[in-house]
């Protein structure tokens, strides 16, 4: 390859690095988050070609304000991604005065910076009936939330609704690591597309 076209390729491989590289490489980022709240959400109904009958369910969302700050600023104004862990701590249905551990990591892109975003994780109806038995999205069947800002993996912030700081590393005897149930993101539920601005950016599966 000539000097004429190696030295071009060279600094597209450059350029490419830069705006794939995280926010944390290209200057000291700083996060601001507040503790994670609940919700109940009934299950959106979306107009189609055919509409069909059925009853709406309760969702179980819980959501926190963040902000992330960088100096010095990139020209882009934004993080180009960040993974915030979740940790809920649930009612064990099959045994009493213990608790769940549900964990779920969301990847997000293009945070922009010194602005109000928001991040969630939700709990389905059927994970609801599954630890309550019943329909209802009882915030009472949820003992613990806590979640955890990493950008190139660090933790730069984390938050919980109560109870002792970072209770999910702390040891336990009354409360076990799960799969029974998933936590999901926002991508991964009916309310995908609703309120957009509202929260950060979900990566999605497919892309890079």
């Amino acid at each position: 390859m000539s000097a004429k076209t190696y030295q071009p390729a060279l600094l597209s491989v450059a350029v490419a690095a830069l705006f794939l590289s995280p926010c944390a490489a290209l200057g000291e980022a700083k996060v601001v988050a507040e503790k994670p709240k609940f919700d109940s959400l009934l299950s959106p109904e979306f107009g189609g070609a055919k509409m069909k009958t059925f009853k709406p369910k309760e969702w179980l969302e819980v959501e926190s304000k963040i902000k992330i700050m960088m100096s010095p600023e990139p020209k882009s104004k934004t993080c180009d991604r960040i993974t915030v862990k979740w940790y809920v701590a649930v009612k064990n249905p099959d045994k009493p005065s213990t608790f769940l551990k549900l964990t779920k990591e969301v990847e997000h892109v293009n945070i922009p910076l010194n602005e109000e975003v928001y991040v969630s994780a939700y709990l389905s109806p059927a994970s609801i009936m599954r630890l309550t038995g019943g329909d209802r999205a009882s915030k009472q069947a949820v003992k613990f939330v806590g979640y955890e800002v990493l950008i190139d993996g660090k933790v730069l912030a984390s938050e919980t609704d109560k109870g002792e700081p970072k209770w999910w590393s702390l040891p336990s005897n009354n409360i076990a690591e799960s799969t029974t149930v998933p936590v999901l993101s926002k991508a991964e539920t009916p309310f995908a597309q609703m309120w957009w601005d509202r929260y950060a950016e979900v990566k999605s599966k497919t892309g890079p």
